[in-house]
Order: structure tokens, then sequence, then C-alpha cells
């Protein structure tokens, strides 16, 4: 036991991030090893071994990073007498890839890690996860169905559950309600459309001091893919070979991006500006409300207006949808034990008990329906808000509910850089938006089909 009841079997110095010619170079070595290295990553020892990063998988301070680990920990240990469970400690989110690919290389990688977002489609291509569609077929105390759609499809690859939600956080619509009351703009309410978006957008934007450049804003980093979402159109289909961006909906939620933009007249805006007070809408994650809402962050934060936090926008198309990041995790594909090793992964996901601590040591939320909408919940998240201030958590149900989450491909990474440039060339680009989009889309069917 190290500082603060912290299992920890070595620390790690801080060091850079690998760069993608050195994760190439990990993930092409890492394929050559899973091919011809048959040899169990788990000692002969009843030994448990987790991967986990010494931070938030959000990038929001936090400082009770392991006191989920260490409470799952001590329980499994009781509960399986003779199991030891050990973890890696000082491990930045940052170095997590680099660290995990260099286990993986040396078949020393854990028996249970978390999975970057990132990182799931590589780790599931190149064969390193173990497929837990059987476990869960065969163990009647499991259901996929206690977790929100999008969360639990977050683990899957090709038709098959490859891991698990630990942690996930929807896309909210932040709102600086101090600047609406300002502008003697009303609330929207949580069902309102693209078009009320935008005529509160207009209202808003304005300069405030008379010299002749616009002070105050509409929003700032409201994306196209967020439109797309919201217009009810998802960007590629599950298998990785179809692209939709050419479609209408796409079209229409691209087209709409452009019409906000253009309420700035040019002037760029930036995070910063939101966070000094003059923007009214900017989209964020949930831990980011979970971080900056109680004293002392808020101070450091958004000390200047109060705020509040929203579904997305719903285009004509579509729904009040966001997109959720998960962070999942896995067992590898050579752990000798998996069985034991699905006790632990059940563990620490699928168990209410442990599951219900992110919402009071993490900023994130859980996958699990029963936890989020639990009268418990509530409370622990509103005992730290400022007076007047309260998380609606049947609105947090209902986002979760319907979020999506993109699907994990091979070549998702390269097809979604492809996608972001083409459409940045299609915006800023005089010519006709529809064929650009069409052509773009050629482009990437043809990529990934090919």
């Amino acid at each position: 036991m190290g500082k603060n009841g912290m299992k920890r079997v070595g620390e790690r110095d801080k060091r850079g991030a690998a760069s993608p010619t050195v994760r190439f170079a990990f993930a092409a070595a890492l394929l050559f090893i899973i091919a011809l290295t048959t040899v169990g990553c788990g000692s002969r020892e009843q030994v448990i071994r987790v991967g986990i990063m010494a931070e938030s998988n959000w990038d929001v301070p936090s400082g009770t990073v392991y006191d989920i680990i260490d409470l799952a920990a001590e329980r499994f240990e009781a509960e399986h007498p003779g199991v030891r469970v050990e973890y890696t400690g000082g491990i930045l989110k940052e170095d997590y890839s680099e660290w995990l690919a260099e286990q993986l290389l040396l078949g020393t990688e854990p028996d249970v890690f978390m999975i970057l977002s990132e990182d799931f489609h590589m780790l599931a291509s190149l064969g390193a996860l173990e497929d837990l569609s059987d476990l869960i077929q065969s163990d009647p105390s499991f259901d996929g169905e206690a977790y929100y759609p999008a969360a639990y499809a977050g683990g899957q690859w090709e038709g098959r559950q490859m891991a698990l939600a630990y942690e996930c956080v929807p896309r909210l619509m932040f709102v600086n309600r101090s600047l609406l009351e300002e502008a003697g703009v009303e609330m929207p309410g949580e069902d309102w459309t693209w078009e009320d978006f935008y005529e509160i957008c207009r209202q808003v934007t304005a300069d405030t001091d008379g010299n002749g450049v616009l002070d105050r804003f509409g929003c700032y980093n409201y994306s196209w893919t967020d439109a797309v979402y919201a217009n009810g159109q998802g960007l590629f289909d599950p298998d990785g070979r179809e692209c939709y961006v050419g479609s209408p909906a796409a079209e229409e939620a691209v087209l709409f991006v452009e019409q906000l933009n253009g309420l700035n007249q040019g002037s760029q805006v930036s995070a910063q500006d939101f966070d000094l007070g003059n923007v009214a809408f900017q989209p964020l994650l949930f831990s980011e409300y979970r971080t900056y809402s109680p004293y002392p962050w808020r101070i450091k934060k958004y000390t200047g207006f109060e705020w509040e936090c929203l579904p997305m926008p719903a285009g004509p198309s579509g729904a009040n949808v966001s997109e959720m990041d998960v962070l999942l995790m896995g067992i590898s594909s050579r752990c000798s034990d998996r069985d034991l090793a699905w006790e632990f992964l059940k563990l620490m996901t699928y168990d209410a008990e442990i599951q219900e601590q992110i919402f009071s040591l993490s900023q994130g939320a859980s996958g699990l329906k029963s936890v989020v909408t639990a009268p418990e919940t509530a409370e622990r998240i509103n005992a730290d808000m400022p007076a007047g201030s309260r998380m609606d958590m049947e609105l947090l149900d209902e986002i979760m509910e319907t979020a999506v989450t993109m699907p994990s491909f091979r070549k998702y990474e390269e097809a979604m850089s492809m996608l972001e440039e083409g459409v940045a060339e299609a915006m800023a680009d005089d010519k006709n938006l529809h064929s650009s989009l069409v052509t773009l889309q050629r482009r990437l069917v043809s990529f990934l089909r090919n």
C-alpha cells in the first residue's frame, strides 16, 4: 500500500506523449507480437493486474483518481480470498497509450485495463482485446440493457462486445444565463431548435462599446458534427464502409453552421471569450459542468457570470441529440484467467456500488441507467452546487438515453481526418456546397472500401 492507501507496483516519471509515427511503430510491432506469441499475461499467482491513469480522462482537475480502484480492489480481494489486485501508479493520460503499447509488446500488459476512445479500434483490430461476447451470453447476472445505448455501443467492434463503459460524458450546451439576461433574451427550453438557437445568437451578437468591433457573440465551438447528429444523421455506418456527409441532412447541418458563423462577421471567437462571459453558448462535456460548478474551481474558471447546461438544439430532421464520449475497460486477449478478469471487469463497470462512486470521486457519469437515475446520485451532484443551481437528473437521463457515439472501425481515424479536412475546405470555398459534399462522400466511400 502506498500513500493514501494507493496500491502501486511502481512509479513513472512524466514524459511527452508519443508521436503518431511512434504510435504507428508500436502498433505494427504489436501486431507482430500478438500474431506470434501465445504467452498469457497473467502470472501463476492469483493476481489481477489493472491498467489505469493517474488523472482524469476528461482533462479536468482531479484529486481522487485512485479512490475508486482502491475501493474496488479491497472489495474484490475480500470476496476472492487469495487474490490480489495490483496497478501501476503515476501514469499520466498523455503517456497512457504509449505505456500500454509497451506493455503489450513485452507481453506484460495488465489483465484488465482502461481503453481511451481513440485507441479502442486499434486495440480491437490488432487482437489485443478479449471478445466478451460469450462471457456475456453465459453470465445470467449481466444484462447489457442496463447501460445507456451509446455507452454500451461504445465498446462494440464489428458486432462484438470487446469492452464495457467505465465512465462516460455526453456533450452539453453551456448557456451564459447572465449574458442572456443582460441582452433581454429568455432562456431557451430543453426542447429548443436550430431556429431558436440562431435567433438567440442573432439577438445577443453586438458591439457593446461602440468601437465598431463585435465584442459579444452568440456561440463558440459549435461544430458541423454537432449539427449533423442533432439533425438525425450519422457520419459513417457501423461497419465503416459507408459515409453520409453528402446526405441532405448532413448538408443542411453544414449550411446551418455556416449561417451561424456568419453572424460573427469575420470575428474570431475564442474559448477565452466564453470564459470572460462574452459568449452566450458553448458546447462542453458534462465533466466540465461537474468540475466547474462547485467552489473553488468555479472561481478559477467561470467567475463573472451564471451559467447552466441544456441539450443540444434540435435540427429540423432530428432531435436534441448529443455525442457521448466513453472511457472503456477491457480484458487482455492473453489473460491467463479470463473468468477472474471478467469478474473484476464487471465489478468496475457493472456494479452499482462502484459505479455510484463516479459521481462522488470523478467528474463523469456512469453508463448505467439505474445509477444515473438513483435519488442518491442527484443528492451527490447537487450537494456541491452553488446556491440556486441544480443539475436536473431527469434531463441528464434523457440526454444520455438519446446520445450517439461514433462507430469504431479500422480506418476511422484516417477517415475522420479526411472528413474534417474536406468539410472545412467545402465551408471555406465559394463553390457549390452540395457538389463539394457529394464529391467528398464519394472519396470517403472509395477510401473505406479499398
